[in-house]
């Protein structure tokens, strides 16, 4: 009797151990649900990769406004805007001749004639002199402008590249060209294509003031000026006794003004008025290509 209720209870053991086998239909209906998830993932991803490429986000539009820099002109430097009065021969030449002065002159002409001659040669015209105080404005073009520190002095850009192929290809990059002036060569001397084979062009100030490109030169030696200097050798410039420039395009320069804005602007600041100096480098882009970043900026101090 024991020994039947054994071998029952044996064979409902084994039965409900074959009831937590797994089936083969649990393994396939397994196997289909991985593959619609890794197939579903996959999908989501090219969806992702087809939004990135077909919209751009900005990070918000960036409006600059032209920078209006005072300047002299042509007036004289001092401390002062008033209008400078004329000196004692200036006068004399704007005053209106009185009438007995106008009859002597018809009557004897010589007399008026050596009177003359005798006013243009005294020492007393040379020594007289107005009594102005200048212009305190820096030279530049005449106006008023903004009370601002301009590009040229504001800005400074830093390049790190340990070969001069990488370096040249960073100036090619952002259209930027190499040029010399001076040592006795009345031409401005260009140097393109910097990364490939340098070219040379050569054109006039005038034609470079007219074109209105800022301008950056080195302060002091280095290996990056050393790569300049071998690269305006190789399009053929000379550059013995001259100074070496780099020439800025338009759009680079507006680039560099968005990015300048944009970083004081995460810095509390509210205007480029507050801004004294600003120091880019150029660094390699996440997506190619090189870009220049904002890695110092300094700010005036308010005026009492």
């Amino acid at each position: 009797m024991s020994s039947s209720i054994k071998s029952k209870e044996s064979g409902a053991a084994l039965r409900g151990a074959e009831g937590l086998r797994t089936q083969k239909v649990d393994i396939v209906a397994s196997m289909l649900m991985s593959g619609l998830v890794v197939i579903g993932l996959v999908v989501f991803l090219l969806f992702v990769l087809w939004l990135t490429q077909t919209f751009t986000w900005s990070p918000g539009e960036i409006v600059i406004e032209n920078e209006s820099v005072p300047g002299r002109g042509d007036h004289a430097a001092g401390f002062e805007t008033d209008i400078e009065p004329p000196g004692a021969e200036e006068v004399e030449e704007l005053t209106e001749p009185t009438l007995q002065e106008t009859l002597e002159a018809v009557t004897d002409a010589a007399t008026s004639v050596a009177a003359t001659l005798e006013s243009i040669d005294s020492d007393s015209v040379a020594s007289t002199q107005g009594t102005g105080q200048g212009d305190y404005r820096p030279p530049g073009p005449l106006g008023d402008g903004d009370d601002i520190v301009p590009r040229y002095e504001r800005w400074e850009l830093k390049f790190q590249s340990k070969g001069m192929r990488t370096y040249a290809q960073q100036l090619d990059f952002f259209k930027i060209e190499l040029g010399c002036v001076g040592g006795g060569v009345a031409a401005v001397d260009y140097a393109h294509s910097l990364s490939t084979a340098p070219e040379k062009r050569s054109g006039s100030s005038t034609e470079e003031n007219k074109l209105g490109r800022l301008y950056f030169m080195w302060r002091q030696e280095g290996p990056l000026k050393e790569f300049d200097r071998q690269l305006l050798t190789q399009a053929g410039v000379q550059t013995q006794g001259r100074q070496i420039l780099k020439f800025i395009p338009k759009p680079l320069e507006d680039q560099l003004a968005e990015v300048e804005k944009r970083y004081f602007l995460s810095q509390g600041k509210t205007t480029i008025k507050q801004v004294a100096k600003t120091i880019f480098e150029c660094r390699a882009a996440a997506r190619g290509g090189y870009e220049f970043v904002v890695i110092e900026q300094r700010y005036r101090v308010p005026k009492s």
